[in-house]
């Protein structure tokens, strides 16, 4: 089971025994809000390209900032705690910012994860990724599941059950 790291001293701490373990860090971030299958797959995906998968999480504030005043549903340190029980997660640890690119420049992964159909060239964290010698990989969306699906799922429902 991962662990739950704030963003100064104990992640550095965990990151320098991994580095002296020789271990390979993978990252990958997000909001991670209303966990489902796809976020499931694509956090075991990342986690099989090194020894080390650490998720960044945006911060609820963040979260706001990006997606609008009603999201998230469920408040970042949730988020963290279940991100970080999921045996492909080493660490889960959240960040203020709107992209990742400052943990990630303390971070160094050898690999950083994202999914979707973003473009490696697009995304702000892939200059800082390069720099500090890693790579950027895109993975897949797993179709059909998406937490704005999920909720206009559930809207959906609730819209039927009040009818009823």
């Amino acid at each position: 089971m991962g662990k739950v790291c704030t963003q100064g001293a104990e992640l550095e701490t965990c990151l320098a025994e991994a580095r002296k373990a020789g271990l390979r860090i993978v990252s990958t971030n997000g909001v991670f809000d209303l966990l489902h299958v796809g976020h499931i797959r694509l956090l075991q995906q990342a986690r099989s390209l090194g020894d080390m998968l650490v998720v960044c999480i945006n911060s609820d504030a963040s979260v706001q900032r990006l997606k609008g005043p009603q999201r998230p549903i469920v408040p970042e340190n949730e988020r963290a705690e279940m991100l970080a029980a999921l045996a492909c997660v080493d660490i889960a640890v959240c960040f203020e910012e709107d992209t990742p690119a400052g943990i990630l420049e303390k971070i160094a992964p050898c690999v950083h994860v994202k999914g979707g159909d973003y473009r490696v060239e697009d995304l702000p964290e892939t200059e800082v990724v390069q720099r500090s010698g890693g790579v950027v990989r895109i993975l897949p969306f797993l179709p059909g599941h998406s937490t704005t699906g999920l909720l206009a799922r559930l809207q959906k429902a609730l819209q039927k059950e009040s009818m009823q």
